[in-house]
């Protein structure tokens, strides 16, 4: 039986809603975003496990879901890091593109977050085979699902619009 994967970004933080690119900081849900983890956890009623980022944004999402499975936190499902510019305004970061194989200054290429993201598919296929696994991240960790289960170009998908939805979802 197949793994199915569902992918939902991280609640709405003050960073967000103040256009900073947090990065590898640990980032605070605002109240709206304390409100959207609540929601997630409504819709999410239906999952074995859930696996999130280590950084405290994606931590506290999973908290106030209040899903009653297995959490685990993982370092691989980090934002990229995006070294000098951690906690700077977003269009700091601009253009993204140009970071899909050359890292930020003193941080990491998108191409990076794909392979930690490869690293840790390869051990949810191996240990939850059939399983359906929730996993809470960031932007960098959606692009680089698109990228590795609907084998969609890394480059279209940085380039892409981030359009929200309530989760995405991934034969593995």
């Amino acid at each position: 039986m197949p793994t199915t994967l569902i992918y939902e970004t991280h609640a709405t933080t003050l960073d967000n809603e103040q256009g900073i690119a947090t990065g590898w900081l640990p980032g605070e849900l605002s109240a709206a975003g304390r409100q959207e983890a609540v929601e997630l956890g409504a819709r999410r009623q239906n999952v074995d496990v859930v696996f999130s980022s280590d950084l405290r944004r994606a931590v506290q999402t999973v908290e106030l879901a209040g899903l009653e499975v297995p959490h685990f936190v993982d370092w691989r499902l980090r934002e990229c890091n995006y070294g000098e510019l951690n906690g700077r305004p977003r269009p700091e970061l601009e253009p993204r593109l140009a970071r899909v194989d050359v890292p930020f200054p003193g941080g990491q290429s998108y191409r990076e977050v794909v392979e930690s993201t490869r690293s840790f598919l390869g051990d949810i296929r191996r240990l939850y085979d059939g399983s359906t696994v929730l996993v809470v991240a960031h932007s960098a960790n959606r692009w680089a699902l698109q990228h590795l289960l609907a084998e969609e170009s890394l480059e279209d998908v940085v380039a892409a619009p981030f359009d929200w939805q309530p989760g995405w979802i991934y034969g593995v």
